[in-house]
């Protein structure tokens, strides 16, 4: 099992606070010889009649002293991941969450949201110590 980040249990609080149920913990996907894990794998029903929506979920905290190395290596990790989900789970949608704060100190920089635009990286930007969404980016 792969090491959780530190925001991986409020993340998965506030994930079932905003009505999801944890259905993975992790979400493990085998890949050729690989094994894939997911950091969380959740759902939601939407109405009857249209099922469940899926999500993946992975938990980055951003800590580190360059933002920027951290910044590259999750992106390629949710790249990475959104493959395996293409050709394993095709329904389910992958997030990268992170905490509001470093939304607001990071993520919001220009160059930031134009590569997040050109990968098409969905966000979960959540409350750590409230432990709720605050907003999905899609």
């Amino acid at each position: 099992m792969a090491r959780r980040d530190w925001l991986h249990d409020s993340a998965k609080h506030a994930l079932q606070k905003d009505g999801w149920i944890i259905t993975h913990d992790p979400y493990t996907l085998p890949f050729g010889l690989s094994v894939v894990e997911i950091d969380l794998g959740a759902e939601r029903l939407i109405a009857a009649e249209r099922g469940a929506e899926r999500i993946a979920v992975e938990v980055k905290s951003f800590l580190a002293d360059s933002r920027l190395y951290e910044f590259h290596a999750a992106l390629g990790q949710y790249l990475n991941y959104r493959v395996v989900l293409k050709t394993t789970d095709a329904e389910r949608q992958l997030f990268l969450a992170i905490a509001e704060d470093v939304f607001a100190s990071f993520f919001a920089q220009p160059v930031v949201q134009a590569i997040l635009g050109e990968y098409q990286v969905r966000l979960l930007v959540f409350d750590p110590q409230n432990e709720q969404v605050r907003q999905w980016t899609k």
